[in-house]
């Protein structure tokens, strides 16, 4: 993975080099392995890059890199189909100078035009100028794994990996006050209707699936790929597992395509423990694998963790994240972070990828983006009670609610899920009014901030009308849930020189198991059902059978109460307090400690908002 940026603009004055090096040089630990900066011979359009060598180590794939003597790109992320799509355009009669995976996106433009995107199976951002059409084309991966933010106010155009390089670029860093409210009272990290928004104004984010297109001084925006969540497949259970299984082992092994060292995060569930699976089917050997340990915490995935890696007779190392060392890194993860973030498990996260940049490893598999698709929150399951119910399917539902108690997996049903069976769209506007008057409704935040309410009351505030478990999935898929985990990710990653690959959000494997009937996704007392029938054979019982969901979660309630983070967050609310944003009458409030990822974790977002504001 690498850093990028550019500038377009009909004025030299914006295009040129110290501008451009000081947005490279703020994308820095994106890419310690090389840089590069180009101009077009009309100095209308410049690229930068900062490059984290994975694939082809050799100076010919360094970028900005050019082709046919008209075509310069800045890739973010890799293609990985890479080979399969240059035997095709070998075939076509395409040459190419090196053994990367750059030359072929963009040798696939020329051949495909816009119409590329949809061959490609990766985790990207990238732009092209084109040079003979004076084209500007660039685009974001299907679900947003890798990110790109862009600035543009009439004929000037900033773009880059990461906001920083785009401040110190001049673009003004101005917090958006209805971003800030939505995430004080209702956490939320993006706007749910409209994707492209941040949390400064005037910045935008290309949302997943989307390429944006500059010519004769327009700009446009689409959609290039759409998941189908209403076809059905009818499909056998065997061949269910089979076609799953077969998809699962295509992802992971094009993902393990690289030039350097692969490890994994593992935690104790299932999700990262089939990867590693597929890992020793692709390649037997001793691989490295990277956790967070909580000793004493009820959490702590240890004896999960220890069974895995003695099954695959894995190199196992751990890291020991406490309220201490959050304390010591917190600034640092803000800075990479840029936008607020809603636990303090980025920082269990943050600190597996630094253990695993200090063992050497570049490259790291992980779990994420199984959950979204396979139904594996426990909140995913009264969803899918009430499509059962809303169906009329009710011998099915009491099995299944018997089940899934009796696996002690927790769930609220009751009166008000027959209702939300039946009336979804009512429901959908009952949920988004229950939003609008938590921030109303808000004791801590001051009037000041609540000013921003006028004339944009609903803004932000989005509930889908939920007919099926798959129209909930899809949402947090597509809509808001997933991208959020995904900037995590890749910011902590990337402050760590590492590359992050998700086998679980190949698009083809997503769309199909958002193809299987719902009873494939949880029945029988489980989440994620067909994935444990896939593997079931071939990891430890206690693990492909457990029922607990957790993944890397500190405990945030005990750290929070610790004298040390009370008087860090003391001191954020302070910090608001003096910025207008809460009541001073915040700070006589009891102390209330939650766990990372429960409800109305108003202490933790004080926090983080206190982290952003300063300078």
């Amino acid at each position: 993975m690498c850093g990028i940026a550019g500038i377009i603009s009909p004025l030299a004055s914006d295009v040129n080099m110290d501008v451009l090096q000081r947005m490279s040089e703020a994308l820095i630990h994106r890419g310690p392995d090389g840089q590069g900066c180009w101009f077009n011979e009309d100095n209308t359009v410049a690229f930068a890059h900062r490059r984290l060598a994975v694939n082809d180590l050799s100076f010919k794939a360094n970028q900005p890199m050019h082709y046919l003597n008209r075509y310069t790109i800045v890739f973010n992320g890799e293609l990985y189909n890479y080979i399969e799509l240059k035997q095709d355009l070998l075939k076509l009669g395409y040459r190419f100078n090196n053994e990367g995976d750059t030359e072929v996106v963009i040798a696939c433009y020329d051949c495909y035009g816009e119409s590329c995107l949809r061959y490609f199976d990766g985790a990207f951002a990238f732009a092209i100028w084109d040079q003979k059409e004076k084209k500007f084309f660039a685009a974001r991966d299907r679900f947003g794994e890798k990110p790109f933010y862009y600035f543009n106010e009439g004929n000037r155009f900033y773009f880059a990996s990461e906001m920083k390089a785009l401040w110190v670029a001049g673009i003004e860093k101005t917090i958006d006050e209805r971003m800030l409210l939505n995430y004080i009272t209702l956490g939320y990290v993006q706007n749910q209707s409209e994707k492209s928004q941040t949390f400064f104004k005037e910045i935008y984010s290309l949302p997943p699936a989307h390429c944006i297109v500059l010519h004769n001084g327009a700009s446009t925006i689409e959609k290039y790929w759409h998941l189908d969540k209403q076809t059905t497949l009818e499909i056998s259970e065997k061949k269910a597992t089979e076609r799953l299984d077969e998809l699962l082992f295509k992802s992971l092994s094009r993902r393990m395509r690289c030039d350097v060292e692969i490890g994994l995060t593992l935690s104790g569930g299932i999700d990262s423990s089939s990867i590693l699976y597929y890992m020793q089917k692709k390649e037997k050997k001793k691989y490295k694998t990277f956790s967070a340990l909580f000793p004493g915490f009820k959490k702590d995935e240890q004896f999960y963790i220890e069974k895995i890696s003695r099954h695959f007779s894995a190199e196992s190392f751990f890291t020991y994240p406490n309220e201490y060392d959050l304390i010591s890194n917190i600034e640092k993860i803000a800075y990479y972070q840029e936008e607020p973030i809603n636990s303090s498990g980025v920082y269990a996260q943050f600190s597996v990828f630094k253990d695993a940049h200090q063992q050497g490893i570049k490259v790291l598999m992980d779990g994420q983006g199984a959950d979204e698709s396979l139904a594996g929150y426990n909140n995913y399951i009264h969803w899918y009670l009430q499509e059962l119910f809303s169906r009329n399917k009710f011998s099915k539902l009491i099995s299944e609610k018997l089940q899934l108690r009796k696996n002690n997996l927790s769930f609220k049903w009751g009166i008000k899920n027959w209702v939300a069976a039946y009336f979804p769209s009512h429901v959908s506007i009952a949920l988004e009014k229950k939003e609008f008057n938590k921030i109303i409704g808000n004791p801590d935040v001051s009037k000041e901030l609540l000013g921003c309410l006028k004339g944009s009351e609903w803004e932000g505030i989005h509930k889908p009308v939920v007919t099926k478990l798959n129209d909930i999935l899809h949402f947090n898929c597509i809509e808001n849930g997933l991208e959020e985990l995904l900037r995590y990710s890749d910011r902590n990653s990337m402050a760590n020189g590492c590359e992050v690959r998700l086998p679980f959000l190949n698009h083809e494997l997503v769309s199909f198991i958002f193809s299987l009937p719902t009873k494939y996704k949880i029945s029988e007392g489980y989440t994620k059902n067909i994935l444990r029938k896939t593997v079931e054979s071939y990891l430890p019982k206690e693990v492909v059978w457990k029922t607990e969901k957790i993944g890397f979660e500190p405990p945030q309630k005990k750290w929070m109460s610790t004298d040390v983070m009370q008087e860090y967050l003391h001191e954020s609310k302070r910090i608001l307090i003096n910025n207008g944003i809460l009541k001073p009458q915040v700070l006589q409030k009891k102390k209330s400690s939650l766990g990372a990822y429960e409800n109305n974790n108003y202490d933790w977002r004080y926090i983080s908002v206190a982290q952003i504001l300063k300078k």
